[in-house]
């Protein structure tokens, strides 16, 4: 264990429970000097049981500056829909040329969206896209007549 390390052991304790202000102050000061980018686990106790039905917690949050990666968006559309795709950030934009380029071994994308009038060409890539999850489909959102 390192100098700098050892240091910032000694200023946490691990047996106290921290209030969210002083836990992020302690965060930026144990982190400080650091050349990457960390990764933090925050564990928040509610107090329920998740046993009942009335008690169960479910949903979602956005952080405000997202996540720190970019996602990669390809987009099956043509004419001025794949210019506003473009414009939008798509890295790949098409359909015959796109589907023969997926079905060629390319997936170099984290999500694909399609225009409904794609659906026809992009439907035959179901094996390929299917197993990494990333078809689009209606029911994520990602089958949509507004792809940009």
């Amino acid at each position: 264990m390192g100098r700098r390390q050892k240091e910032n052991q000694a200023k946490v304790d691990r047996n106290t429970t921290y209030p969210v202000d002083e836990g992020l102050a302690l965060l930026k000061e144990v982190t400080k000097g650091t050349k990457f980018d960390q990764t933090i686990n925050v564990a928040v106790h509610l107090g329920i049981d998740p046993r009942h039905a009335d008690q169960l917690v479910r949903g979602s949050i956005s952080l405000p500056k997202g996540i720190g990666k970019k996602k990669k968006v390809v987009a099956f559309c043509d004419g001025p829909d794949a210019e506003a795709a473009k414009a939008a950030g798509a890295v790949e934009v098409g359909i015959d040329d796109l589907v023969e380029k997926i079905n060629g071994g390319w997936q170099d994308f984290d999500v694909a969206i399609a225009h409904p009038r794609a659906m026809g060409k992009v439907g035959r890539l179901g094996r390929v896209l299917g197993p990494s999850g990333k078809m689009p489909s209606p029911k994520n959102g990602t089958v949509t007549p507004n792809v940009a």
